[in-house]
């Protein structure tokens, strides 16, 4: 071996050395294309098949009786200002219920959490409560209080069935919201008790400063879709007798012969419940990330 082709090599790479790095790749332009296609193929599916469904219901010998019993335009509007009145009392029973459930399923969250030896009959209470109201149907409880407390004629205690409607309601839901609340709990890292004791903190302190505020986090998003399915369910009050929008479209319907005034109910419903389901999903994605950031 030569030293000309011992040098070769070197000759080779100071020649690489002064050519330097690669050249960038070409800038490619924006493809509209590849970003409009996804959404036009979807919009054009959302058309085809809900256009193919108006036109099979439409297409139907008796559409033009259904149109004019439930889609009635007049009748709708003659309607509107009474089941929009008893809406309101769907509102505010929902509001006034939401915030008892959501205050009294914590505390039976946090007796039945608690752990120390001398908390065991609560601990049980608690069990026995929250088998027996979410085993028990929402509306069968709703009769039960709504009809049977007012005929005992309890000295002190209210007799109207909209308020004891809305007690069954709270009761029934607390006992779904407190193993919510127990889930969130039960989610807290061990650790966090252990770090907490080490600082000499007793079992309440505990529960206040370490495990509840990072479980109430953690159970926002299936919080939410109680809320949903609550706002829908004090509809069920009705039954007793409380003039809600759904009593106050049956009372119309019953008067006219004309269901039209029930889908008025419907849409008032699902303007308040599509948005917070919205929300719900909203959250629930927003937890998705935060914990995937976490767990990176």
């Amino acid at each position: 071996m030569t030293r000309h082709d011992i040098a070769a090599p070197d000759r080779a790479g100071n020649n690489d050395a002064r050519r330097g790095p690669p050249p960038p790749p070409p800038h490619r332009g924006f493809d509209w294309r590849a970003a409009l296609m996804p959404g036009l193929i979807s919009t054009i599916s959302i058309i085809v098949v809900f256009g193919a469904l108006a036109w099979f219901v439409t297409s139907a010998e008796q559409w033009p009786r259904i149109r004019l019993q439930f889609f009635n335009l007049d009748a709708m509007i003659a309607a509107f200002p009474r089941v929009l009145q008893g809406f309101w009392i769907n509102m505010q029973i929902w509001l006034t219920a939401l915030a008892c459930i959501l205050i009294w399923a914590l505390v039976l969250a946090v007796l039945r959490a608690l752990r120390a030896p001398w908390f065991a009959p609560f601990r049980l209470m608690v069990m026995i409560y929250i088998d027996i109201f979410r085993g028990v149907p929402v509306l069968l409880l709703v009769l039960l209080f709504g009809f049977g407390i007012p005929a005992l004629n309890l000295p002190g205690l209210p007799n109207s069935g909209l308020f004891w409607g809305g007690v069954a309601m709270v009761l029934s839901y607390s006992a779904y919201v407190a193993e919510i609340y127990r889930s969130g709990i039960d989610a807290v890292h061990e650790g966090q008790r252990a770090a907490a004791k080490s600082l000499g903190l007793g079992e309440w302190q505990t529960l206040r400063y370490a495990i509840l505020p990072q479980a109430l986090r953690n159970v926002v998003p299936a919080l939410m879709n109680i809320v949903v399915a609550l706002q829908k369910d004090v509809a069920l009050l009705s039954v007793i007798g409380v003039r809600d929008a759904v009593r106050e479209a049956q009372i119309y319907t019953a008067t006219t012969f004309n269901y039209s005034s029930l889908i008025v109910a419907a849409g008032l419903f699902l303007l308040a419940t599509v948005p917070m389901a919205r929300l719900a999903d909203y959250l629930t994605r927003r937890d998705r990330e935060r914990r995937l950031q976490i767990a990176d």
